[in-house]
């Protein structure tokens, strides 16, 4: 495989121009500039072309572009772009009602619906604070939830994040998420890890830092996004839920990436069949056009008082059938491809990991796959260096991958994704790997 000189002079000429006129908060993971997209391939403006194993971070759940996507799209384009929402619009009730299908409760569900991920999770607070009447939540370590003032609060993944922005909001107690590759907390005999944290929580967070009487949720990722794509032990969710049923504590499920079909199920909590109170989602709901739910049980949602929280663009038209389209394409056969071709990959890269000393962890469920890479297999020693080097080999190569976590990389290309386009990035992700033991050599 032949390493390209990257990014091209368009690529350069158009980054140059960004340097000028967008704002350097935006965190940029490489010099990638995209000219067009088709199923889970990109190309940049100079022509390279790349396997998308990122997906706009877990956004273009059916691939770039779908036909369906784009009809339903054009169609409504062709009718309307928007009302607000004091007043209704048909697909917008449409969408609800989707929602409320495949959302994972066994009663009847109500959704909010915003514009991004962080909007869902300020529903969600302020929706939880509304229902229980009480001040302080539940986070975790390394969570990452948003960057608007309420849900960098439960943000704990990177200090920079945080930098200079106190105060943000109050009455956010972290604790250690369920990590059961990197443990911190000291297990009883026979205990899952999982398990653990809960108690944890439990026997000192609620004897020694708040009454739990006064914590109206508990706001998690099924998986780790952010934190390195970590995927709890078996024993959290459960566990977790016993918790929130005995003291009336709400469990608001952040579902924003890794829900949608990703991991093979509408939602990755349903892995642990556990059934949260709320769930935040966003990214893969519309395939690419900005849009975020809060989906609640209706016996909470349906308690908050008109005018208690709201927004111009909610229910969208475009957004609404964009998601419509989504959701029917997911349920249709893009959530099994994600089961299939997860459980493929998963299986390839922990042959890989065998061949490689540096790759220390596999983890994930469906289209949701974390690469842990250390100094050496015994002391999971962090190697963050390692990892910069294989994204950059595997971009320059022709994989779009990305990094998170403090040495982790993220696969998660788009749910349409096919075995051959899975082996040929894979062969190429192994091939930056070997490159990175060479440097390090």
């Amino acid at each position: 495989m032949k390493l390209r000189d990257v990014p091209g002079p368009k690529a350069k000429a158009i980054i140059e121009r960004d340097k000028k006129v967008v704002s350097p908060s935006y965190p940029r993971s490489g010099p990638f500039v995209m000219d067009h997209g088709k199923g889970a391939e990109i190309w940049d403006v100079d022509g390279y072309r790349y396997i998308d194993f990122v997906a706009g971070i877990a956004v273009n759940s059916t691939g770039h572009s779908h036909p369906k996507v784009v009809e339903a799209i054009q169609k409504q384009a062709e009718k309307f772009l928007h009302i607000s929402s004091d007043y209704y619009n048909p697909v917008w009730v449409e969408l609800a009602e989707k929602l409320a299908e495949i959302a994972p409760f066994s009663e009847p569900a109500m959704s909010f619906l915003g514009n991004s991920g962080t909007e869902a999770v300020e529903a969600a607070i302020k929706l939880a604070r509304s229902y229980t009447k009480r001040k302080f939540f539940i986070g975790f370590i390394s969570a990452f939830h948003g960057r608007t003032l309420g849900s960098l609060a439960f943000t704990a993944s990177k200090a920079v994040y945080r930098r200079d922005f106190f105060p943000w909001m109050p009455g956010v107690i972290h604790v250690p998420y369920p990590n059961p590759y990197r443990p911190v907390l000291l297990s009883k005999p026979g205990e899952d890890y999982g398990e653990t944290v809960v108690r944890y929580i439990e026997e000192q967070i609620f004897n020694k830092v708040v009454p739990a009487d006064e914590v109206a949720g508990i706001l998690v990722e099924p998986i780790q996004g952010e934190g390195g794509y970590v995927v709890p032990p078996d024993g959290f969710f459960p566990a977790l839920r016993k918790l929130c049923d005995k003291y009336g504590i709400l469990l608001i499920d952040d579902e924003v990436q890794a829900g949608m079909g990703r991991t093979g199920k509408w939602w990755a909590i349903e892995h642990w069949g556990v059934e949260p109170d709320i769930v935040c989602a966003a990214k893969g709901i519309a395939s690419g056009v900005p849009l975020g739910a809060t989906i609640a049980r209706k016996s909470i949602m349906e308690k908050w008082a008109t005018g208690a929280h709201g927004n111009t663009y909610g229910g969208n038209p475009i957004a609404a059938v964009a998601s419509i389209a989504t959701i029917e394409l997911i349920g249709e056969k893009y959530m099994k491809n994600a089961a299939e071709m997860g459980e493929y990959a998963m299986g390839k890269l922990k042959e890989m990991a065998e061949r490689h000393p540096n790759l220390g962890d596999v983890r994930g469920k469906g289209l949701m796959i974390g690469l842990e890479f250390v100094k050496d297999k015994e002391s999971r020693e962090y190697f963050p260096e390692f990892r910069n080097k294989v994204e950059n080999y595997a971009f320059r190569l022709g994989v779009l991958a990305m990094g998170c976590g403090k040495s982790s990389l993220r696969i998660a290309p788009p749910l349409v994704i096919t075995k051959d386009l899975m082996d040929e990035g894979l062969a190429i992700l192994e091939e930056a790997i070997t490159l990175a033991e060479k440097d390090f050599s």
